[in-house]
């Protein structure tokens, strides 16, 4: 069971903090204004691309995928976008200080057969040094294909950019100085932990790229204004700021001791569902399962009459419980991005909802009663929750831009993620 009070305690949750997690999400924001200007005088800036290409390949692992992802559902039928993950993996070489090869350097990736001279592939890395990724380009530049590639400067990934006529895009290593440098030792030194704000280091000169040729329809400003949203989520969310008005800990309070069924209306939901997904396994050690309206009602139906149910108790109810773990049971989240919605928020009406100040800035949680319109989807759901006393807690933007009401619950779930886990740390 999670001591919540943990959360209302900066100096613990500096102390679990090792690895400087909260400080990283922190920094998110000059991220992706460092991307931007570094993207620019890469050349990003003077390219004039001759039509929009025929598909946008995105090859990565982690973090650099979960950008792939995003960009689709920003995209939408604007082109084809495909995420190419590893297909393989095999033991990697130790280098030659005898140091534990990464997992990574082993991956290799495959181009799909119909990719060509119409194509583009985007090739991102945290790394830069998986050998995979340098043949995957190789590929590329063999078949005629156009080549981007997002990797640290000086990486062996970058070298081969030059090689094969890329577009080379600096990777934004983490802002932490070196004194906050991480000291704790990998449990799985081959397998270690992502930076928690690597996702903004890939998606930043992704995206600035698909506006450059046309893939996505984003404001002129929009990158720049992500940057904005990202720094006043980390003041909202920073560890000093007591759980009932920081919103990241309020939900990491709720989904403790459960099994979080992450439930999303529409693209950019799904996008922030899986992966926050990620980050609760990553951050957290939960598991967690996600997925779209309507279809998660039948995926996830079976669960709430099971096990896990809030009613499912068949024992004895009068047997003495007092040393057995509480038992976890399911808590759904239903993400949800609703633009335009009056007075700020889902369901607003004049003179607006009690217990929802109308100046909230960023996601708010929607009140159960409240009497807003709906989908057929998220009125089942809410039906579905209710008839098995199955909390559904509902959080929704509704900023008309998509990427940037992305940026706002990307924001708010990955701190959740990192606040639920160092509670846990220490509970």
């Amino acid at each position: 069971m999670l001591d919540d009070t943990l959360l209302d305690d900066p100096a613990a949750l500096q102390r679990a903090d090792r690895d400087r997690a909260l400080l990283a999400l922190a920094g998110a924001g000059a991220r992706v204004r460092t991307a931007l200007r570094l993207a620019d005088a890469a050349g990003l800036d003077r390219l004039r691309p001759d039509g929009r290409p025929r598909a946008v390949l995105v090859a990565g692992h982690g973090s650099a995928l979960t950008a792939g992802e995003i960009l689709t559902a920003l995209a939408g039928n604007a082109g084809l976008i495909t995420t190419l993950p590893p297909t393989e993996a095999v033991a990697p070489r130790a280098d030659r200080a005898g140091a534990p090869p990464a997992f990574t350097a082993g991956l290799g990736w495959q181009l799909p057969g119909w990719a060509g001279p119409l194509d583009l592939l985007v090739v991102s890395s945290a790394d830069g040094g998986e050998p995979g990724l340098v043949s995957l380009a190789e590929q590329a530049y063999a078949r005629g294909c156009a080549i981007a590639v997002t990797a640290p400067v000086g990486s062996p990934l970058a070298e081969a950019a030059l090689q094969v006529r890329a577009l080379p895009l600096p990777y934004v290593t983490s802002v932490l100085p070196e004194d906050e440098a991480p000291a704790r030792p990998a449990a799985e030194p081959d397998l270690p932990a992502e930076d928690p704000a690597a996702l903004w280091s890939h998606l930043t000169p992704l995206l600035a790229l698909a506006q450059k040729i046309g893939i996505t329809q984003l404001p002129y400003d929009a990158l720049p204004a992500v940057a904005d949203l990202l720094d006043a989520t980390a003041v909202r969310c920073r560890p000093d700021a007591a759980a009932y008005t920081n919103p990241a800990k309020g939900l990491a309070a709720r989904l403790a001791g459960t099994v979080p069924l992450l439930w999303a209306e529409g693209p950019i939901a799904g996008a922030v569902a899986t992966r926050f997904a990620a980050q609760l396994a990553e951050r957290a050690g939960r598991p967690a399962l996600a997925g779209p309206l309507p279809q998660v009602l039948t995926a996830h139906r079976g669960m709430f009459t099971g096990q896990l149910g809030a009613g499912a108790d068949p024992d004895d109810f009068f047997r003495d419980r007092v040393d057995e773990p509480d038992p976890l049971h399911l808590q759904v989240l239903l993400l949800r991005h609703v633009p335009g919605a009056p007075g700020g928020r889902p369901g607003a009406q004049p003179g607006g909802v009690p217990g929802v100040p109308d100046e909230v800035d960023g996601p708010v949680e929607v009140p159960e009663d409240d009497a807003g319109p709906r989908s057929f989807g998220v009125t089942r759901a809410h039906r579905l929750a209710g008839a098995h006393d199955v909390r559904l807690t509902e959080y929704a933007t509704t900023r008309p831009d998509p990427l940037h009401a992305l940026a706002d619950l990307v924001a708010l779930t990955d701190f959740a993620a990192v606040y639920l886990g160092l509670a846990a740390a220490q509970s």
